[in-house]
């Protein structure tokens, strides 16, 4: 249901940079896990690596038993130069793979711990920005993120990565300022939504991709823009959790997305 939800609303093509903006215990480690789940199987050609920045050792565990890729980890535990050094090694390794041909997808979990451990592992260059990150701390995962592309007579590098917001930290609000106009996709979760027990908690209103008209057909964009203005108005009060649910609910009753956007183009007004 995830990822079907995910392909009408922000779809992911191949060279692909995205965000997953999520506030804690949203359920960003699910949507996680979902969207590499269907990578494996729509795409088995796709190597995939996940990587976990700053993390728990349970949930690395977990990882490892869920996804047949690659997962690669720096547990919270370690150094912060531990973490920057596993992130180098791991976008120079998936460099040399697109280099090769081949489409490699990094799930990145997160860019919001990242840039704290470049914060606290490069040299300081005496400008401190607002949340007081060094200015030149941002430089470094900027150019992680940024290395993201469809390379021409070659592979692609997508990397999808967790941004942490709501967290009551300036410094990772100012680190989620800075890596908001990079990605050419967003995926942003609500802990409103999280609340009612309704998962995936996506916001349809927030989320979204840039070029979106590449990725559909003609017919099928127009129809993906009816459903927005349908779910938009059943937000109450800012709220997507209404609209989602009805999403959802309709969703169950179709095999596929193609069946649910034919029958959106039945209706009045398509």
């Amino acid at each position: 249901m995830t990822a079907r939800i995910i392909d009408l609303i922000a779809p992911i093509g191949k060279g692909q940079r995205g965000l997953i903006v999520s506030p804690p215990k949203a359920g960003k480690t699910t949507v996680m896990k979902t969207i590499a789940a269907s990578i494996e199987k729509n795409n088995p050609e796709v190597k995939l690596i996940v990587l976990l920045i700053d993390e728990r050792p349970e949930e690395v565990t977990d990882m490892r038993r869920t996804v047949k890729g690659e997962v690669i980890a720096s547990t919270f535990d370690r150094p912060s130069d531990e973490h920057t050094h596993i992130a180098e090694m791991t976008i120079e390794k998936a460099k040399r793979m697109v280099e090769m041909g081949e489409d490699v997808v990094i799930i990145l979990d997160g860019i919001t711990r990242l840039s704290r451990a470049y914060n606290l592992a490069a040299p300081a260059t005496g400008r401190i920005m607002s949340g007081g990150i060094d200015a030149g701390a941002l430089y470094p995962p900027k150019k992680f993120f940024g290395a993201a592309r469809n390379v021409e007579e070659g592979g692609s590098l997508t990397i999808l990565a967790t941004a942490l917001v709501d967290t009551n930290s300036r410094m990772d609000e100012a680190i989620f300022e800075e890596f908001k106009g990079t990605g050419n996709m967003e995926l942003r979760l609500d802990r409103r939504i999280a609340e009612r027990r309704v998962f995936p908690a996506i916001d349809v209103d927030a989320s979204s991709t840039r070029h979106e008209e590449l990725l559909f057909e003609r017919k099928q964009l127009q129809l993906v823009w009816k459903l927005r203005r349908v779910l938009s108005g059943l937000a109450q009060d800012g709220n997507p959790a209404p609209g989602l649910e009805m999403l959802m609910d309709r969703l169950k009753t179709f095999g596929t997305n193609d069946e649910f956007l034919a029958e959106i183009a039945k209706t009045p007004g398509a």
